[in-house]
């Protein structure tokens, strides 16, 4: 264990509630360490740091509370607070001015434990999806399960859980590709949650970066959450599914100077957090949660890239999204996007070849940086997110940008020689509305998190959908499982990755609450009786149609210009029309009045493998687009765009049922309902 601070280190074995303390040795490069041949897999342990006490040095050693080890691979006991967990007491709110906490937290403290290392992985791979194939879930491994009548009540809630043939089926008859599952590794229950009677639900209050969470194992008992883990990561690559995890390594659970001594601040406390530079009793906080960590230490980075290589080739998962990953770009106080950690991450032979995913921002200054990550990176792209939903609410300044956004974001990402894929596209993620309330609720309803509302987005702006949450009245509600359908169709459609977030496809509500972080109950987890069939149905269609035809998930930028440059009747890879079916120019753009547009996505030039290994050309398309009010009298393009068009779906009706047609021959006209999107097929 790494401490520069520590005068002496103990290693405490636990047994039948007995504990055995044994010094450890000092070695080069603060490194202190000893030698246990007899020890085997479950027995528990934990450290004892003696050092000194000084706040105003940024010092916090404390040799009453028992540290987790960082490299911990599985934790035992209940991650909840308890007043022996704090490291200093004080009468007067100055963090200067604590005295060390005299309390012992063993009886509390969660225990490091030896796991075994073996596991019958069999024949299983990374799968290495290509970016342009890949659709993501963002899911909750509790909140999926948790209610399932398919899934039996031990198993719910749990990896088990996830990996049973109910959510197999389910995810793969979805048609998604990768799994993003929300925060798995070990988390903590903030005390001020527990006292209101709630949990840490989302679970980005990290204790270690090697452990998986011990409450979603179905068994939790030395070695089985391990175990469980490993089963469920092979299980879903079985079924054709990536594996991606929601990683926090911007900050964890021991808060700020008020929080708890669970680990890093007891080693080693200005080593692995960024403290105040005048002021070493508090901590820079960049992440709102009431610490960061010090991206600029060596052995901090080498914690972090110890831990991604373990979860690649240990664990076998595929990728990560990183949280708050503006925070890991820091050197002093600004962002730098070729900070140690990305450069670190270029080079390394393991973690270079997965999906890189960057929420790109935190809450401090110049937090915002989309757009601006590394060439192997792929970001949130919150600005598609943001156009998307301003499209749809009627915004008349969206459509010049909606352009961008539709087509993979080029003035985000071109610059930097990036490719479509750098866009992760979404319209809702699990901080916010879920899709069904953000067409519902004009205001957020957080009064469960007992925050007086005052957390989470301050609104939402008017949809114009009709009165919020649920209501008998006919025409508001199919005005909303129309907007559900645009956004889930115009996310499936846009160039880039899709993330669906979990549940949205079934028209899961959270009853207006758009931070339900807290919440671990009826509030997020999926209810399974109440699904809207045909919202799901038809998310089904939309996710296969998608996938199967790769014009909407090329792997270049659209160039605007014909296939063959050559040839003057050849067409564009793309282009632009107005209602009147003719080409969108320079003033249509500019005109911020508009919320109606077609757009013809050319597949001849995009060819495809078959079952046999044959080339086949893709089929092209015409979109058509009306975010309006009022029902849109769209021309269909002249004919040498092509001369007939059969429609595939739209959005008041869905797709057409098989042995149906509606057709429409080159220039004729078609009435679009309001706020409603139409594919045809040429």
């Amino acid at each position: 264990m790494f401490s520069e601070a520590a005068e002496r280190v103990e290693l405490c074995l636990f047994e039948g509630g007995k504990e055995q303390r044994l010094p450890l040795a000092k070695g080069v490069g603060s490194i202190w360490h000893g030698y246990l041949p007899e020890l085997g897999p479950g027995k528990h342990y934990g450290f004892r740091v003696h050092g000194p006490w000084d706040p105003a040095r940024g010092l916090r050693c404390n040799a009453n509370k028992l540290l987790v080890d960082p490299y911990a691979r599985e934790l035992s006991g209940s991650p909840t607070w308890d007043k022996s967990l704090i490291g200093g007491t004080h009468s007067n709110g100055d963090g200067e001015d604590q005295m060390p906490n005299p309390d012992d937290s063993a009886h509390h403290a969660m225990k490091s434990v030896i796991a075994s290392p073996f596991f019958d992985w069999g024949n299983d791979r990374h799968l290495d999806t290509p970016w342009n194939q890949t659709v993501i879930y963002e899911v909750h491994v509790k909140g999926f399960t948790q209610k399932n009548p398919r899934i039996p009540e031990n198993l719910r809630g749990t990896y088990a859980g996830l990996a049973h043939p109910a959510s197999i089926d389910y995810l793969r008859a979805l048609g998604v590709t990768a799994v993003e599952l929300l925060p798995i590794h070990q988390f903590f229950h903030d005390g001020f949650l527990l006292d209101r009677g709630l949990r840490n639900y989302w679970g980005y209050h990290t204790i270690n970066y090697f452990a998986p969470h011990n409450e979603y194992a179905s068994r939790n008992r030395p070695n089985a959450v391990v175990s469980e883990f490993k089963h469920m990561v092979k299980t879903l690559h079985q079924a054709g599914m990536e594996v991606i995890l929601d990683v926090v390594y911007n900050h964890t659970a021991e808060g700020n100077h008020d929080g708890p001594l669970l680990s890093l601040r007891g080693i080693d406390n200005p080593a692995y957090y960024r403290l105040v530079p005048d002021n070493l009793a508090y901590y820079m906080d960049y992440t709102g949660t009431g610490n960061s960590l010090n991206m600029r230490h060596p052995h901090v980075l080498q914690l972090i890239m110890d831990s991604l290589r373990y979860w690649v080739n240990e664990m076998h998962v595929d990728g990560f999204r990183f949280d708050l990953a503006a925070t890991l770009a820091r050197s002093m106080h600004e962002v730098d996007r070729l900070s140690a950690f990305f450069d670190l991450v270029q080079q390394d032979p393991v973690i270079s070849r997965v999906k890189l995913i960057a929420e790109p921002w935190d809450v401090g200054d110049g937090g915002y940086q989309v757009g601006n990550f590394p060439a192997l990176w792929s970001e949130w792209n919150g600005k598609y997110r943001d156009c998307i939903r301003d499209y749809w609410r009627g915004e008349r300044s969206a459509l010049g940008e909606f352009g961008y956004r539709f087509t993979g974001s080029s003035d985000l990402y071109e610059g930097s020689s990036r490719r479509p894929h750098a866009s992760v596209n979404f319209v809702t993620c699990h901080d916010g509305f879920t899709l069904r309330d953000l067409v519902s609720y004009n205001e957020k309803h957080n009064d469960a998190n007992h925050e007086g509302s005052r957390d989470g987005e301050s609104h939402n702006r008017s949809w114009n959908c009709g009165a919020e949450g649920e209501t008998d009245d006919k025409e508001v509600r199919a005005l909303r499982g129309r907007q559900q359908r645009n956004m889930l169709a115009t996310l499936m459609l846009s160039q880039g990755v899709p993330m669906l977030t979990a549940g949205d496809e079934l028209g899961r509500t959270q009853g207006g609450n758009n931070n339900a972080y807290c919440q671990d109950n009826d509030i997020s987890w999926f209810d399974w009786e109440t699904v809207d069939r045909d919202l799901l149905a038809f998310t089904r269609k939309l996710i296969h149609f998608a996938r199967k035809h790769p014009v909407f998930r090329r792997r270049g930028w659209f160039q605007g210009r014909p296939l063959q440059r050559h040839d003057p009747k050849s067409l564009h890879d793309i282009a632009w029309f107005t209602l009147t079916g003719e080409e969108m120019a320079e003033e249509h753009w500019d005109n911020a009045t508009a919320n109606v547009l077609g757009v013809f996505l050319n597949g001849e030039g995009i060819a495809t493998p078959d079952d046999r290994g044959r080339r086949v050309v893709d089929d092209s398309f015409y979109l058509m687009f009306n975010a309006g009010h009022e029902t849109a009298n769209f021309k269909l393009p002249p004919a040498r765009w092509g001369k007939a068009w059969t429609m595939v779906f739209d959005t008041q009706r869905g797709f057409i049922p098989e042995g149906e047609s509606v057709e429409r021959k080159a220039g004729q006209a078609w009435e679009l309902a309001p706020r409603s999107l139409a594919v045809w097929k040429r």
